[in-house]
């Protein structure tokens, strides 16, 4: 493994072991036993079924907004409208798992290509302006976010709503709910949609570095002028990649409204997966396997925190507090490469 591949497995290792000690740090300052505070959290993770169970479920649609997020980053785009293209592709794929009536073998891949095509169109939107009109993808997605919650709760409230301020329940032949794994979990909401997620990494691996397409798409993310002289459809290319992170934030929305509740609620506000899709990316460093390692300790802090409190003391909030110091030492990751770089100069 060469130096920078080490840097790169470092700096998330390193951005996590400061977030969890300066979180320690301010738990003393609280008057508050870290080691306590901790071991709180990984009991509420690893010390019941149910709650591993559901910390497996957390990850799904946090694997696949995270996906997003990094694909439009490999291809040099900032998707931070993850949040509105999984809304939409909720609400597309609740919709059809309720107004459809076919076999499971149909109704089901039917259902999540909804949710994937919901999320896609969503997604051409920003990519379009930023193709044609050179509109930055930053400030469309930020107002389709709001675009996204609001059209999706008067669609519920005129077509789709029933008593509880939410949609019908889908029908059993669109759902990704498994009894067999929720028998293996006590009973948790943990369902199919996680070998889903799963596979998506794997899609999103081989599709940006195994294909002639995901070639293009990177290299008119890293440089869009050198890519046009090389003869690549530069605008087309922006599109697409747009397109596919909304479809994968899409399928997040699919997750959620086929596998963890069976309907859509009329959203008070934004569901937060999208935005912590950002994190997980940033985490991640923007491949595969780094957003499913992020998932899962993204998932694991926020299942574990209501033990914090219920068994330490300890505000879930600082949780929240522990998140944002991991990300923000990860977008301070110039200074610990710094650190890594003069470490590995003086031990030659």
């Amino acid at each position: 493994m060469n130096r920078g591949k080490i840097t790169s497995f470092l700096v998330p290792l390193i951005s996590v072991l400061l977030g969890v000690l300066v979180g320690a740090i301010i738990m003393l300052f609280i008057g508050q036993n870290p080691f306590i505070g901790y071991w709180a959290l990984l009991d509420g993770v690893f010390g019941d079924i149910y709650y591993f169970g559901e910390m497996l479920r957390m990850m799904t649609p946090l694997i696949l907004a995270g996906l997003a997020v990094a694909f439009a980053f490999r291809t040099g785009l900032f998707n931070i409208g993850v949040e509105g293209q999984l809304i939409v592709g909720w609400l597309a794929s609740v919709s059809v798992g309720i107004l459809v009536d076919a076999p499971m073998i149909i109704h089901l891949p039917l259902a999540i290509g909804a949710g994937a095509l919901a999320g896609a169109i969503w997604g051409l939107v920003p990519g379009f302006l930023k193709a044609r009109f050179y509109v930055h993808e930053v400030i469309v997605t930020i107002m389709m976010n709001y675009v996204a919650l609001f059209v999706s709760n008067y669609i519920i409230r005129t077509y789709l709503l029933v008593p509880g301020e939410r949609t019908d329940r889908i029908h059993a032949t669109a759902s990704l709910a498994s009894p067999f794994l929720q028998s293996l979990t006590d009973f948790s909401r943990l369902h199919y949609g996680f070998f889903i997620a799963i596979f998506a990494c794997l899609v999103l691996w081989f599709l940006l570095w195994k294909t002639t397409l995901g070639y293009e798409l990177r290299a008119v993310g890293y440089n869009k002028h050198a890519s046009h002289y090389a003869g690549m459809n530069v605008n087309g290319n922006i599109i697409l990649a747009m397109v596919i992170s909304g479809g994968f934030a899409g399928v997040a929305g699919a997750m959620e409204g086929l596998g963890t509740y069976g309907y859509m609620s009329i959203l008070a506000g934004f569901t937060g997966v999208g935005f912590d899709g950002i994190a997980v990316a940033l985490l991640g460093a923007n491949t595969s396997i780094g957003v499913l390692l992020a998932a899962a300790l993204f998932g694991s802090l926020k299942v574990g925190a209501p033990n914090m409190q219920s068994q330490a003391g300890i505000p879930p909030e600082l949780v929240d507090i522990v998140i944002a110091l991991i990300i923000f030492f990860v977008a301070s990751s110039y200074l610990i490469r710094l650190v890594i770089n003069r470490l590995q100069k003086e031990g030659k």
